[in-house]
Formats: structure tokens, C-alpha cells, sequence
């Protein structure tokens, strides 16, 4: 699938870029806010990233000029919204006192801004490492690999990618 960002010809990877732009910008577009079940904590934000590619087809199929920054602006506001909504509703209903955050998304202005709001709303503690510390989930996992390769800690050939895979359990003794 066409990610959105790449419509509005954004290098890979289009998050930074969407952060940048999302700060000169205005929330001009109604994009939807993907909540899926109300009792759940799941993402999915593949409804959006369609709502915006059709949006961008429609505005240029009526030769409509697209403001690249309020696309942007209005994508980051969409995610953020339901990011921190569902991220504080699990400390609340879980009774968390510190919110932790990291990945690549952790990087992003609007969502720090938004988390650090809603935490002091909350009396929860929030801890984000330094944007330059947030990088993609990938590089974390290759470090962990990196220290069980080097304590001589293998997995054996029957392992299967899993997507919350405990690395001790998975690793030889």
C-alpha cells in the first residue's frame, strides 16, 4: 500500500517530515479519528492514511491546490488525539502512575506536547527519552540481539517472527 506521505512526495521516512510540516500548518481537514473498539487499546490508522490519500486524489482531480503543511497538520492532530486519548485511559483504568514512551513515534512535537499535557492533567509521570534516543523499534531490537549474540545466546532454527516476543524466553541458557 501507497503510504499518504509519499503522495505528497515526503522521503522515507515521512514522519519527521510530517512533524516539520505539522508545525507550520492549520488543522483545515475533518480526517477521521480511528478509535476501533471503545474497550480496546489497539491502534490502526489505516482508515486515516486512505481518508487522507483520498482527499489528496479528490483535491487534485479538481485541480484544488493542497496546503502540504495543514495535510499534515491535520494527519499529526488525528493520530495524537487518539494516541494520548487511549495511552491515559490505560493508565487510568490500569492504575499507572508513569507513562512511558519510545520508538520513532516518541520523537514527535505534537504527540510530546500533547502526552506531557494530558500527564500533568493526570498526575502521571511521563518519561520520553530525547528525541535524538527515539529511533525506530528496529534498532532496539538489534541491539538486544546484539548482547545475546555476544553472550553466546542463540535461539534455535524453529523460531517465528512474534510481535511481543519475550527475548529471554526465546534465547539459550
Amino acid at each position: 500500500m501507497i503510504k499518504w506521505h509519499e503522495q505528497l512526495v515526503l522521503n522515507y521516512p515521512g514522519g519527521p517530515q510530517v512533524d516539520r510540516l505539522a508545525a507550520e500548518g492549520e488543522d483545515t481537514y475533518s480526517f477521521p479519528r480511528v478509535w476501533l473498539d471503545k474497550d480496546s487499546y489497539d491502534f490502526s490508522f489505516s482508515g486515516l492514511k486512505s481518508a487522507v490519500i483520498n482527499q489528496l486524489h479528490n483535491q487534485r482531480q479538481k485541480n484544488i491546490p493542497i496546503i502540504e503543511a495543514n495535510v499534515a497538520t491535520s494527519f499529526q492532530n488525528s493520530v495524537v488525539e487518539v494516541l494520548t486519548f487511549k495511552a491515559i485511559q490505560a493508565c487510568k483504568e490500569y492504575g499507572v502512575q508513569r507513562l512511558i514512551v519510545a520508538g520513532g513515534v516518541a520523537s514527535n512535537k505534537g504527540l510530546r506536547q500533547s502526552l506531557a499535557d494530558q500527564c500533568k492533567v493526570n498526575d502521571i509521570q511521563l518519561t520520553i527519552p530525547s528525541p535524538k534516543l527515539c529511533t525506530d523499534n528496529a534498532a532496539m531490537i538489534g541491539v538486544a540481539g546484539h548482547y545475546l549474540y555476544q553472550q553466546g545466546r542463540f535461539a534455535d532454527l524453529a523460531l517465528n517472527g512474534h510481535s511481543n516476543i519475550d527475548l529471554e524466553e526465546y534465547s539459550a541458557e
